[in-house]
C-alpha cells in the first residue's frame, strides 16, 4: 500500500492535514476547488513575475488557504528570507489588494501571511528543486541524491528515500533509481512522512523525482 497511494492523503486526519480548509454545499464544491487552484497559481505567478523569484528554494514551498463567509486566509511558506524582508512589504500589500480585485472579496476580508520554514532542508519540495538544479546543470544524479541526503541529515530527519526517473544521463531507455537512508515507514500511518512528487526537464527529456523524508511519529 506504501508505493500504491500518495503519502500525504494516506495521512490525512492523523499527521497530515489539508491545504485547503473550507465548508461548503456541493453544489459549490467545485467553484471553491476552482477559486484555490487559481489563486495559488495567482501567487507563484505574481511572485516569479513581480519578484522576480523563480526558484522553489528562493520562493513558495506551500500555500494554505482556510475560507469562512467573511473572511479568507492565505497562508504562504517560504524556505528564503527575501520574501519576508521589509523592502517586500509594498509588493506584499500589492499583492493582497490584486488578490482581492481579482476574486471579488467584495464581502469577505482577505488576510495574507508569510511564513519562514525554520529547517527548510526538511523540506521536500525545496531538496526537489535542489536536485532539478543539479540535474540541469549535468551533474551525476547520484552524486546529487547523495548530497540532498546529506542536507537532510543536518536537519536532523530519522530517514530520507528519493527516487529519480525517466532518461537517467541520458540512455536511451529509461529507468528508476532510488537511495534511501534511514527509515521510511511508508505503510505506517502515524509516521510522520513528507513527500513530493517533482518533475524536471533536462536536454534528455522530463525526469520524475519522488522524495519522501521522515520526519517523525509512530
Amino acid at each position: 500500500m506504501g508505493q500504491k497511494i500518495n503519502p500525504l492523503g494516506f495521512r490525512l486526519g492523523t499527521t497530515q492535514s489539508h491545504y485547503s480548509l473550507w465548508f461548503a454545499q456541493p453544489k459549490k464544491y467545485s467553484e471553491n476547488l476552482q477559486e484555490d487552484a487559481k489563486i495559488r497559481d495567482y501567487i507563484k505567478n505574481y511572485v516569479q513575475k513581480k519578484m522576480k523569484i523563480s526558484s522553489v528554494v528562493e520562493g513558495i514551498t506551500r500555500i494554505e488557504i482556510q475560507k469562512r463567509s467573511d473572511v479568507i486566509k492565505i497562508k504562504i511558506y517560504t524556505a528564503s528570507p527575501k520574501l519576508l524582508n521589509e523592502k517586500r512589504s509594498r509588493e506584499i500589500e500589492e499583492l493582497r489588494r490584486n488578490l482581492e480585485k481579482e476574486f471579488y472579496c467584495v464581502n469577505r476580508k482577505l488576510n495574507l501571511a508569510i511564513i519562514r520554514i525554520a529547517k527548510p532542508y526538511r523540506n521536500p519540495t525545496i531538496l526537489a528543486e535542489f536536485i532539478a538544479d543539479q540535474l540541469k546543470n549535468r551533474v551525476s544524479f547520484r552524486k546529487a541524491m547523495k548530497k540532498a541526503i546529506e542536507l537532510t541529515e543536518q536537519a536532523n530527519t530519522k530517514g530520507i528515500r528519493v527516487q529519480i526517473a525517466g532518461r537517467i544521463d541520458g540512455k536511451d531507455i529509461a529507468r528508476v533509481e532510488w537511495i534511501r537512508e534511514g527509515r521510511v515507514p511508508l505503510q505506517t500511518i502515524q509516521a510522520k512522512i513528507d513527500y513530493c512528487s517533482y518533475p524536471v526537464r533536462t536536454i534528455s527529456g522530463v525526469l520524475g523525482i519522488k522524495i519522501w523524508i521522515f520526519i517523525d511519529g509512530e
